[in-house]
């Protein structure tokens, strides 16, 4: 992610692997090491058999080898099949969403530079990819023919990726980040960069002036009132995250259900009964789209406990427990809300589910 020069590159990236998906290779690849491995056991066999009628080991040794041999280019020569589907694959959607697919020949262009020359007539026959060179040749004819070539990515587009790369950067690494985006930079790229940098390393001091002057620039941005709730929880100010991720909510609408968690575990982490309820209202509408999270029903589980309710209590772990895939905890959990539940309730129902979801552990072995 980091190497990548731009977005287009980033979306011939993602058309790639895409193919990989539509063309169900993940399946079919576990189905071609399993025949490779079969291959080589038979070999294996066939080696061993022929030195023993033969009496000669080396014979039995060579046998061996043979198999194993045959089954690997067996296997590398269907991995680059593979690829080479998923390139033409990636190039399809890309046209089809009229994209230019020029990102994904620049990258190409980028693994070319590192590929060692091969004298060795079988040499390619030993990569799992096909040739760079041949890849580029694909994409290049593919790109001469293609209505959406020269249509450039919106600047704003390129603008969010570099933003996720200054985040990235800053996340991995807080003092590369630094030297990355310097202090003389003044561009919202290197600013956002150097923020994420210091709030990285618990400078709130010289993170906040940054944050809050993005903020000034970009009012309407819901991430950026996000990035300084962040900071504020994440360096103990609980208090002080909640405006701003009241306000990113605001500002995100349908799209705030990740930021409805965290200010529901900033509303909780101030330890008031009176916020409970606020910070269970966040948490309802996120589960929505984000009920696998088990961090959002840790804190549901904890939001229910200041209200001091052991049945919501109890179905709340369960859901956790279920999302941490703890099928027993889940289980014991569920019968407990069950018995403390009202009777058709939506929790009560719903522990139900829960407890058939994970009553194959009552059946016999």
């Amino acid at each position: 992610m980091l190497s990548i020069d731009d977005v287009g590159q980033l979306l011939g990236v993602i058309a790639h692997e895409t193919g990989h998906i539509s063309g169900g290779h993940l399946v079919r690849g576990t189905d071609a090491m399993a025949n490779a491995f079969l291959s080589s056991l038979v070999g294996m066999g066939l080696g061993i058999a022929a030195g023993v009628a033969a009496r000669n080991s080396n014979a039995g040794i060579a046998g061996v080898m043979l198999g194993q041999h045959l089954a690997e280019r067996n296997l590398m020569a269907f991995s680059r099949t593979q690829e080479a589907s998923a390139d033409q694959a990636g190039l399809s959607y890309m046209e089809h969403a009229g994209l230019s697919a020029q990102g994904m020949l620049t990258f190409l262009e980028k693994l070319g530079v590192g590929e060692p020359l091969l004298n060795d007539r079988d040499a390619g026959y030993r990569l799992t990819h096909p040739l760079t060179r041949e890849r580029i040749e694909a994409v290049r004819n593919f790109i001469e023919k293609s209505r959406f070539t020269k249509i450039p990515t919106p600047a704003s587009v390129n603008e969010d990726f570099r933003r996720i790369q200054a985040k990235l950067s800053a996340y991995l690494d807080p003092l590369g980040a630094l030297r990355r985006y310097k202090a003389d930079d003044r561009s919202p790229v290197a600013r956002y960069g150097r923020a994420y940098a210091y709030f990285r390393q618990g400078d709130v001091k010289q993170a906040a002036p940054l944050v809050d002057g993005l903020i000034a620039e970009e009012p309407k941005n819901p991430y950026l009132h996000e990035m300084k709730g962040d900071l504020m929880l994440q360096t103990g100010r609980a208090v002080d995250a909640v405006a701003p991720y009241r306000k990113a909510v605001e500002l995100a609408g349908t799209e705030a259900g990740v930021i409805r968690v965290s200010l529901a575990h900033a509303l909780l982490e101030q330890h008031d009964p009176k916020l409970a309820d606020e910070a269970l209202k966040n948490l309802q509408i996120a589960s929505k789209s984000q009920a696998q999270s088990a961090f959002l029903w840790r804190l549901t589980a904890q939001a229910w406990s200041m209200k001091n309710n052991p049945g919501m209590l109890a179905y709340s772990t369960a859901e956790e427990a279920l999302a941490r895939g703890d099928l027993p905890m889940a289980k014991a959990q569920a019968e407990r809300a069950e018995k403390l539940l009202p009777a058709g309730s939506p929790g009560w129902l719903r522990a139900q589910d829960i407890r058939g979801q994970t009553g194959a552990l009552d059946k016999p072995k």
